[in-house]
């Protein structure tokens, strides 16, 4: 059995649109580190293709880093039913929640990262935060409190919840995958968002928060800044909203150009900014995909389960 402390479990998804966003993000990893872990990187694959696979992979250098490919078929247990929300998020953000099942059972922690992100410090600072006793770390959301508006949980008064308590965000999460494993934290998420579907309009997110309110471990802003809300000397950047991939990007010029640094490093290095329709299509496209599988599940009509296919 390995050396769990000296050995980072990091845990992504990305489909082949964001696939130049993953690039700038394994590069920012493997640049600010120290070579003194092993680290392994799990990419929930949705859809890339075969050859940014490669070049993905060839943007690694140091013999301590793995990337570890898993199709996003095989990262959903069969006996999961995905909620079919409304929202423009595609499928594949329910990954992250699967964690626990998609890694080994040796593995008893890991960070997971959204794709949007950029590592400014050396990974291994995060990974030795000590979780006192919680299942999970994660940063304050924009939306600092559960009943911040629309962002946070709208009907928080019927599930029993303070609208003061905090709100956390979900593009970095530490995770004790032992104890996720144990308390069977997947299922009960998945029946939480699906139970209150007309209210999860950041669905993962919505899971998430109502499971952990009031118990989880609140992580200095730092390791997970906003690009709306630049933090000077950020430990990791997070593209939410508008992405610097499109032109209308117009949030931190210091963390769209600490982006392009590390993308300058990489087999995407003359990537050009796309016209920001691509965007909005790609958004569109995903609620397209919910709406046929919803079709779907009401003509099966059929006994068992209806694990949408994804």
């Amino acid at each position: 059995m390995r050396n769990e402390s000296k050995h980072i479990a990091l845990v992504t998804v990305c489909d082949n649109h964001f696939s130049v966003m993953l690039a700038a993000l394994l590069k920012s990893i493997e640049s600010n580190q120290d070579g003194s872990y092993l680290i392994s990187i799990y990419v929930v694959d949705d859809g890339i293709s075969s050859k940014n696979r490669r070049l993905l992979d060839s943007t690694i250098q140091a013999g301590n880093i793995h990337i570890k490919w898993i199709p996003i078929k095989a990262a959903v247990p069969e006996s999961l039913r995905l909620p079919l929300d409304g929202s423009t998020f595609p499928l594949c953000i329910y990954a992250r929640i699967c964690i626990p099942y998609f890694l080994s059972e040796d593995i008893e922690k890991a960070i997971y990262l959204d794709a949007d992100t950029i590592v400014a410090c050396d990974i291994r600072a995060l990974w030795e935060i000590d979780l006192a006793g919680y299942s999970l770390a994660a940063v304050t959301d924009r939306a600092k409190t559960i009943g911040t508006g629309w962002a946070g949980i709208t009907n928080y008064k019927e599930l029993g919840l303070s609208p003061n308590s905090p709100y956390f965000n979900t593009g970095v999460l530490v995770i004790d995958v032992k104890k996720w494993r144990e308390e069977r934290v997947p299922e009960q998420v998945f029946g939480c968002i699906e139970k209150n579907i007309q209210y999860a309009n950041f669905p993962d997110q919505y899971g998430l928060n109502v499971y952990f309110a009031n118990n989880w471990l609140i992580l200095p802003a730092k390791w997970n800044s906003y690009a709306q809300d630049e933090i000077p000397e950020p430990y990791i950047i997070h593209f939410t909203g508008m992405k610097p991939i499109y032109r209308g990007y117009a949030f931190s010029s210091a963390y769209k150009y600490c982006f392009y640094k590390y993308l300058s490093l990489t087999p995407f290095r003359n990537f050009k900014p796309r016209r920001t329709y691509v965007r909005l299509l790609s958004k569109a496209l995903h609620i397209i995909e919910k709406k046929w599988l919803m079709l779907c599940a009401g003509l099966r009509k059929t006994p068992g389960r209806q694990q949408p296919v994804i």
